[in-house]
């Protein structure tokens, strides 16, 4: 926040070495990444995605094609290059935040709803497919500067295409196949006796997997962290791991995270760039909102549930700026973009609280606790707590 507007005072010194301190924290920061994007794989719960129905999951899929298409469409109107800019501010806005709508749903009650079990659901799958996306803009990205030019047909540039393709498509496949061996690799560690030895072999194949993401999937490395804690959501030490990396997480490397972003952002480039980060703002939130709710009406739901859907869907939150974060590292997008998206994500995460209540009526639903949340719906036919 201090260089919201990169004033000369705030300029970086060098440490004893005449390293630059802002790269440290640029360093760290990616380490935040990594290990808030590993979090988020452990909190992906498969067994819910595949019981929230065909609703949850294709009001995520017009969440994120509808702000893909028109985010791309918002570039291309302001004069962004199609190829990469404008496909990658279009994955910037797929993004969503579950823990903005989840909490909102917890203070209204409306948690154990229809459309709250949706929007949760909708969230996750959501995440799992802007996963998905950044991966395949990276990577075609990467084949771009290798020697892909969109515009041609035959020759090299497909070749390249070709390689890139066969790259994520082992990564992945030996990625998954290699879920086999982490409940041993970590079942080994559990038994060497010393302070916290599982979930230091739960980092090092987060940053394995992070790694080969990279160098050898041609993907970014967020898509190795989020995977691997997918897969070690799985196993049995999923509870062990995962309350010891939150302190870790939390009280260091993920607000240097977000100081990271704050540094990097420059409130001067958005003069030029006004128009559009407004645009911006407004594509996020309508583009989401009506493609989360049309999809949600087409398979079952009335029209006001669907706008509770949609709603729920808006917030960006931290997805949003690791990718932003991302694309201006690899230099995907400009530094004036990267900062419209920082708004952009600011906004749609503050406004989504007070849209959720105005369309959520409180009176109308039983508060659930936190409990009941994690327990999941009852039965059918058994006594709501």
């Amino acid at each position: 926040m201090l260089n919201v507007l990169a004033w000369p005072v705030f300029a970086s010194p060098a440490d004893a070495a005449g390293v630059p301190l802002i790269d440290l924290v640029r360093d760290l920061a990616q380490v935040g990444v990594l290990l808030l994007m590993f979090v988020a794989g452990l909190e992906t719960d498969l067994v819910m995605m595949r019981h929230v129905g065909k609703v949850a999951f294709w009001s995520a899929f017009g969440g994120v094609v509808l702000p893909m298409v028109f985010g791309a469409m918002t570039a291309v109107a302001f004069g962004l290059p199609l190829y990469w800019e404008g496909i990658f501010i279009g994955a910037i806005l797929t993004a969503t935040s579950v823990s903005i709508s989840a909490q909102t749903l917890l203070e209204i009650g409306a948690l154990r709803t229809r459309e709250g079990s949706t929007i949760l659901g909708a969230a996750v799958i959501d995440d799992v497919m802007g996963i998905i996306v950044l991966s395949l803009v990276v990577a075609l990205a990467k084949a771009s500067g290798a020697g892909l030019d969109p515009s041609t047909s035959l020759g090299a540039s497909w070749r390249e295409l070709g390689i890139v393709v066969a790259r994520v498509t082992l990564f992945f496949v030996a990625a998954i196949a290699a879920r086999h061996l982490l409940s041993p690799a970590l079942r080994w560690a559990s038994t060497l006796g010393v302070s916290q030895a599982v979930l230091s072999a739960g980092l090092v194949i987060m940053f394995l997997y992070a790694w080969a993401a990279e160098y050898v999937g041609a993907v970014a490395a967020i898509t190795g962290s989020y995977l691997a804690g997918v897969l070690i959501a799985q196993t049995e030490f999923k509870k062990e791991i995962d309350a010891g990396i939150h302190p870790l997480t939390y009280s260091i490397f993920v607000p240097l995270f977000f100081i990271s972003i704050g540094l990097e952002a420059n409130g001067r480039e958005l003069g030029p760039r006004a128009m559009f980060t407004v645009v911006l703002v407004l594509v996020a939130i309508v583009a989401k909102a009506v493609g989360c709710g049309i999809f949600a009406r087409l398979f079952g739901f009335s029209t006001t549930e669907s706008v509770r859907v949609g709603i729920g869907m808006i917030s960006r939150g931290e997805v949003g700026l690791i990718v932003a974060g991302y694309g201006l590292a690899n230099g995907l997008i400009g530094s004036d973009v990267f900062s419209a998206s920082v708004l952009m994500v600011l906004v749609t995460t503050m406004v989504t609280p007070p849209l959720m209540r105005l369309v959520f009526p409180r009176h109308a639903f039983v508060p659930a606790t936190v409990e009941e949340t994690i327990a999941g719906p009852p039965e059918e036919g058994e006594a709501r707590a």
